[in-house]
């Protein structure tokens, strides 16, 4: 692709984001809005509309050259980014589900899954590459130092004549096994020649030559019906067709990528050269003219002002604007008083007074955000930004004349204007300086000069010192003041709390965005994936979204065994290139003992991850602190950190690339109070179902050449419903091994090996999936979906619902706490029977106070059933009571009663 086809591309991109932009500031422009329904259809649409703009932005960003235009794209990038996270905070408190869908928007916008997905930016590692590969060689020399890695085998590099010469020697020594073969059969054939009147060498010859002609015309005639077998399934669709033009089309493209790659880099080194060869020169040839020119603008305004008002203006101190707010004013009267001119160090103290009064920024939804309430979208931090970058393109790249620049380097106006504008700042501070001492000496001169005619001054009263520590907050102690980091990285590898991770790319996890609508316990593969680049990869990888966007410390991913857990831990640290922190139980047991020794490991820990940020701190085992009573045999003393991980997670500032990530196969067994301390966001994988289970088993057989793309792996997502795809993937790897895949091409592979293999695991019962489901209600959003679900029920049977039952089916199996008015209009002879019906709606569970009517009609045998009632009332009362009373039978007057006799 050329350069002309990013410009246009980023033409229609822009276009885009202004028509978005204007719909985002009609949204955060809304009042109120209590019917959620229609709310979240705006806001998912907002979202996934900004997904798009956000790949492209992503795409054009990575390949494009000029270096002016990549600083416009990647803030446009980073915003939109942002603005994808503010959104997806609003769908959560809206749905009160970490996962939202809405399939009528999807369709509307007529997207597929594959679109609706974020790319990760490739800049997070590209711009560190050089970084990552030097902490890689450090960290592999110092695991080699303690023997924790073994050393690695250089290949020695051999010449192209080293080379060549091994060549020949091979071709000569084959060429002479050849000559060999040749003459013993040779001799062979002489030995044959000699006369043998028991055989005839004729008939032999002949029939020698027949076998040979049938095994060949047999070979050849199935080799020809195979081609045209594959090439009929080709082309009804059955069998996919070969990819070996795609690869080949694949590997241009990388290529080209690279070489784009290599430009760019070529083209920033020389645009950063130029940045400093036009600052030097506006400042060797403009300079003194510039501090001239200011310093006589702002005289002149001192004298106007004092001309008119008969007294010196104040002057702004450098957080207030300087000169250039001053000269803003237009001469107008200065609204501060000398004596309430603040300085810089005091600006600052009153901003960091009170921190209380800044805004929240969001990252964990309470349990009573949103109930009751109606919803109001979070005001957003990236949207003026993103406005800026609009209008930015609008003023300089729309319509711009580049057909003089094709090879799309840097513009030298642009720059010359931009160095100009910083030159005249970093003058107009110093002249400011220089400004307020004249000031200060004009006001000291004229003050005597009043003096001396008689006019008292008034004594400037002198302010007390603030020592600043009101309001600070306390700062830790720091017990390593005088190590180096990389003696602190040394200590934590060595000690293993700095692990070495696998490379894992996020794409590894294997599984698609679901095709409709799913339940919060229920989310696909690509769901799960897709959430963790939002909470984890997005933060982590981009220092402006995490400035700005919603703050989330900590996340706990739970799961049974075989999930992906790990892998995800994994993939979050190689597409951040993060550090890997592991403080699980099992891991720190041993290490650092005492009371000391794990305030030292907490502060450690603390200080590198600060310091060498991103970085990921990992917990194995999550539930293990929070446990109420850890067994006997677990020697890990899980609980050692039960109070430490709180105070970790309070310690990680808003600004810190930092972040807790958990992971547990069994989170029931926690305290859910204390565990909702150290985690903000619970995200449940749950075991796959039928299409995540046939992805998978596709994806991981194709890898191996030697099996059949017609190899049926639906019968074998079937088959291993219940289990998941860690045990998917370690069932084929023990199946396919080396030896078994040299094979592969004789003997093709069958289900039955599948089979044997994957009934030799675990699958996830139907017991461990109610565990979790049950698990995740007691979480805050799933608290808080289900008292909303409760209260909308509420709503409904207020409305409407009405039951008619007869007597005996409403006495029997029901418990109607929805429900709170009774009206009997079925009269029975046995009260009992009555009074088990009523029970059923004031029931366990009801809140609500219970109204039952009972109705009769008069001069009908409904009125004698009453008194009836009564009286059979009266006899069980008085055999329960143990009053002695006869007459428990019905008499002949009872009978003619009932009866009207």
């Amino acid at each position: 692709m050329s350069n002309r086809t990013f410009n246009l591309l980023w033409t229609s991109s822009q276009k885009d984001l202004e028509k978005l932009g204007v719909n985002d500031f009609e949204y955060q422009a809304i009042e109120a809005q209590h019917d959620r329904t229609e709310i979240q259809g705006h806001v998912y649409e907002l979202y996934l509309r900004y997904i798009v703009i956000a790949n492209k932005l992503e795409e054009i960003y990575d390949q494009i050259v000029q270096p002016q235009k990549r600083i416009l794209i990647r803030k446009l990038l980073d915003n939109c980014l942002g603005r994808v996270l503010e959104l997806k905070h609003d769908l959560v408190v809206i749905d009160m589900n970490e996962f939202s869908y809405n399939d009528a928007v999807v369709e509307k916008l007529g997207l597929t899954p594959l679109v609706m997905e974020l790319n990760v930016p490739k800049y997070f590692r590209r711009e560190k590459e050089e970084m990552l590969n030097e902490r890689k060689k450090f960290m592999d020399d110092i695991l080699r130092r303690i023997g924790a890695l073994d050393e690695e085998v250089v290949e020695e590099e051999w010449s192209e004549l080293d080379a060549i010469k091994i060549i020949q020697t091979h071709e000569r020594a084959r060429q002479g096994r050849l000559r060999a073969q040749f003459m013993k059969e040779l001799k062979l054939l002489k030995e044959k020649g000699k006369p043998d009147s028991s055989r005839d060498k004729s008939t032999t010859g002949l029939n020698a030559a027949m076998k040979i002609q049938k095994v060949w015309r047999g070979y050849a005639t199935r080799r020809q019906t195979r081609r045209r077998k594959a090439e009929e399934m080709i082309l009804i669709g059955m069998i996919p067709p070969q990819v070996t033009t795609a690869r080949s089309a694949v590997d241009e493209l990388a290529e080209a990528k690279l070489q784009r790659y290599d430009q760019q880099k070529e083209f920033q080194e020389e645009y950063e050269k130029s940045l400093v060869r036009v600052k030097e020169e506006i400042y060797t040839k403009q300079g003194a003219a510039m501090k001239e020119d200011i310093a006589d603008e702002i005289r002149t305004w001192f004298k106007e002002y004092q001309k008119r008002t008969g007294r010196l203006p104040d002057f702004p101190s450098e957080e207030a604007g300087g000169s250039r707010h001053l000269l803003s004013r237009q001469a107008t009267e200065s609204e501060m008083s000398r004596s309430s001119v603040m300085s810089s160090r005091e600006s600052k103290l009153k901003s960091a007074k009170d921190p209380n009064k800044q805004q929240k920024r969001p990252g964990e939804v309470s349990l009573e955000e949103g109930l009751d309430k109606a919803f109001r979208p979070m005001q957003s931090a990236f949207l003026p930004e993103i406005k800026n970058g609009i209008d930015e393109y609008n003023e300089i790249w729309k319509g711009k004349d580049e057909s003089h620049n094709l090879r799309q380097t840097y513009y030298d106006d642009m720059i010359y204007e931009e160095k100009y504008a910083d030159v005249e700042a970093e003058l107009r501070r110093i002249v400011d300086d220089i400004m307020r001492q004249e000031l200060d000496l004009l006001q000291v001169a004229l003050d005597r000069d009043r003096a001396q005619k008689g006019k008292k001054t008034k004594k400037g009263s002198k302010k007390a010192r603030r020592s600043g520590k009101k309001g600070k907050k306390k700062r830790e102690k720091d017990l390593t003041p005088d190590r180096t980091t990389e003696s602190l990285f040394e200590e934590l590898l060595t000690n293993g709390i700095i692990k070495k991770f696998p490379e894992t790319p996020i794409n590894s996890f294997v599984g698609d965005l679901s095709y409709a609508a799913r339940s919060a316990l229920n989310p696909s593969p690509g769901d799960v994936r897709h959430l963790i680049k939002q909470y984890c990869i997005l933060p982590l990888g981009s220092e402006t979204i995490r400035n700005f966007g919603p703050c989330i410390k900590s996340l706990l991913v739970a799961g049974p065994k075989g999930s992906g857990k790990t892998a995800l831990v994994h993939a979050i640290c190689t597409e951040t290139g993060s550090v890997l922190f592991d403080i699980s139980p099992a891991n720190i047991a041993g290490k650092y003992p005492g009371k000391s020794g794990l305030i030292m490991l907490m502060h450690l820990v603390s200080k590198v991850s600060r310091l060498l940020q991103p970085s990921v701190i990992y917990f194995g085992d999550a539930e293990k602190p929070f446990m109420k009573k850890v067994p006997k045999t677990d020697r890990t003393d899980p609980k050692r950190l039960k109070k430490d991980l709180p105070k970790l997670i309070k310690n990680i500032n808003p600004e810190d690339r930092i972040m807790l990530i958990g992971t547990s196969n069994c989170p029931w067994e926690a305290d859910m109070k204390l565990m909702i301390q150290t985690y903000q966001r619970f995200i449940y994988i749950p075991r796959p179902d039928y299409g995540a289970l046939s992805y998978a088993w596709k994806e991981m057989l194709s890898q191996y050449s030697g099996v059949p793309r017609q190899f049926d792996t639906g019968a074998m997502a079937k088959i291993s419903d219940g289990y998941t795809v860690g045990s998917v993937a370690r069932c084929i790897r023990e199946v396919i091994t080396c030896k078994r895949m040299l094979q592969l091409r004789t003997q093709p592979l069958t289900h039955l090996e599948l089979i044997n293999a994957l009934s030799a695991l675990e699958p996830v019962y139907k017991e461990e999936e109610e565990a979790f489901m049950y698990w995740w209600c007691k979480t805050p959003l799933g608290r808080r979906r289900s008292k909303q679900m409760e209260m909308e029920h509420e709503a409904r049977m207020e409305i409407e619902n009405i039951m008619l039952l007869s007597l005996t089916a409403g006495g029997v199996g029901l418990n109607l706490v929805g429900a709170n008015h009774l009206m009997l209009l079925d009269l029975h002879w046995n009260p009992q029977l009555e009074a088990q019906a009523q029970d059923r709606v004031y029931r366990v569970g009801q809140k609500k106070p219970v109204y039952i009517w009972k109705f009769m009609c008069t001069d009908t045998v409904e009125q004698k059933i009453i008194g009836l009632q009564q009286k059979k009332l009266d006899l069980a009362t008085q055999a329960l009571t143990g009053t002695k009373h006869t007459g428990s039978k019905l008499t002949i007057d009872d009978l003619k009663s009932l009866f009207g006799l």
